[in-house]
């Protein structure tokens, strides 16, 4: 009873509470004009300079191939893994894959198509976005790794511990709320193992591609018209927020400029934690430290990038508090895991690094279109990597499962 009481009160005062933000943050605008102006132009600049170019591909791909069939069929191989492990469909494999190595606009949004064609349930879309919601590799390695920190081994590093503490965040997420499977998925599982998997993947994408329907100038033209709507409302939220964080910032001079740049956004947040007289390679305390709070804050990207994902997954009802929860949670893994690897992922070997041939000039505090550009092959094929990864260790599981069924 209390519950619902409550549930009452604050939903019949969240239009209030939204209204009062807004006059409040208009009067600091407008009590500190020219401060603000100049948050708002970094926002932008790093919008247009980093977000913008390095998503755009990326959010039309995964419309194309939503559409096309192939995530579907990706999802026939990957559903042992995704299933027993994530428990979540197996079309959702791709959009993991796409989380990891697009960022997480791309992964929300990709989340969204899954959803549009009844592939996923509500719940499953907030564990799944939740699941793919990872900072891009463009934004370690090259804004975090080589222009903050100058050193592309620690964006490496950071990267690696990034994955590693969202996989982990997954899997506690799916022991704690998960189920494996609902009743029809139950009921058509024998039907599915009695058909070759080569005809079940062509099935998957035929079935998926005469669901859509479109034709392809049509699919091109509305992939890209909705790609581009996407990230205009991804850089209205990073220049609001920047606006925000310059006037915390002014409002409250005692509280660090780090902690309210990496709670509200994730790019603001890791150049005010990367900042100081000494690198992070440094093996100090004080650097191991520093790392692993850079590291939690990518890991919780901000209530700026989480905004930006549940825009786009207004549609599935994704809520903010169990968004916000898998956050915290990828961020303390992430904590953790820095205390635990950093040293050790320094130390190894490192190979080629792409971002090492990035010249000095192009990097004066975030790459420069060309620069995120120049880099896509490199990102497409870790990409194409990762998902050969996932579909290994979805082999490895179907023939772990396979020996622990019982005969009949």
């Amino acid at each position: 009873m209390n519950h619902i009481k409550i549930h009452r009160i604050t939903s019949g005062a969240a239009p209030f509470v939204g209204g009062t933000a807004a006059i409040l943050l208009a009067a600091a605008i407008v009590s500190a004009p020219e401060s603000s102006f100049a948050a708002s132009l970094q926002g932008l600049k790093l919008w247009w300079t980093l977000v913008f170019p390095a998503l755009l591909p990326f959010l039309i791909l995964s419309e194309m191939l939503a559409a096309s069939g192939v995530i579907h069929s990706l999802g026939v191989l990957l559903e042992p893994l995704m299933k027993r492990i994530f428990r979540l469909p197996g079309a959702s494999g791709w959009t993991l894959v796409l989380g990891m190595t697009a960022g997480f606009p791309a992964g929300a949004g990709a989340v969204m198509q899954l959803h549009k064609q009844g592939s996923i349930t509500d719940k499953e879309a907030g564990r799944l976005a939740s699941l793919a919601h990872y900072a891009s590799p463009v934004t370690l390695l090259i804004v975090v790794g080589a222009a903050f920190l100058h050193s592309p081994a620690s964006g490496y590093a950071l990267l690696g511990i990034h994955w590693l503490a969202g996989l982990s965040a997954g899997c506690t997420s799916a022991l704690i709320g998960g189920r494996s499977g609902n009743m029809g998925t139950l009921l058509t599982e024998a039907n599915r193992k009695k058909t070759s998997l080569p005809r079940r993947v062509y099935r998957a994408a035929v079935a998926a591609r005469e669901q859509d329907g479109r034709s392809f100038g049509r699919l091109l033209g509305e992939s890209v018209s909705s790609a581009v709507q996407n990230l205009m409302i991804v850089g209205g939220y990073m220049i609001i927020f920047a606006v925000v964080i310059n006037i915390t910032a002014s409002m409250f001079p005692q509280l660090p400029q780090a902690l309210a740049a990496g709670v509200l956004e994730i790019h603001l947040g890791a150049h005010a934690l990367s900042a100081g007289p000494s690198g992070l390679p440094s093996f100090s305390s004080a650097d191991l430290l520093r790392a692993a709070l850079l590291s939690a804050a990518l890991g919780w990207s901000g209530i700026c990038g989480q905004l930006q994902a549940l825009t786009l997954l207004k549609q599935a009802g994704v809520r903010f508090l169990p968004y916000a929860a898998n956050r915290l949670l990828h961020g303390i893994y992430a904590f953790l895991f820095t205390l635990l690897l950093w040293k050790p992922l320094l130390n190894l070997q490192t190979a080629v690094l792409p971002v090492a041939t990035v010249p000095e000039d192009q990097l004066p505090g975030i790459a420069a279109p060309a620069t995120v550009w120049r880099l896509l092959p490199q990102i497409l094929g870790l990409q194409s990597l990762i998902l050969l990864l996932l579909l290994a260790l979805s082999a490895v599981v179907y023939v772990m499962a396979s020996f622990r069924r019982p005969s009949a």
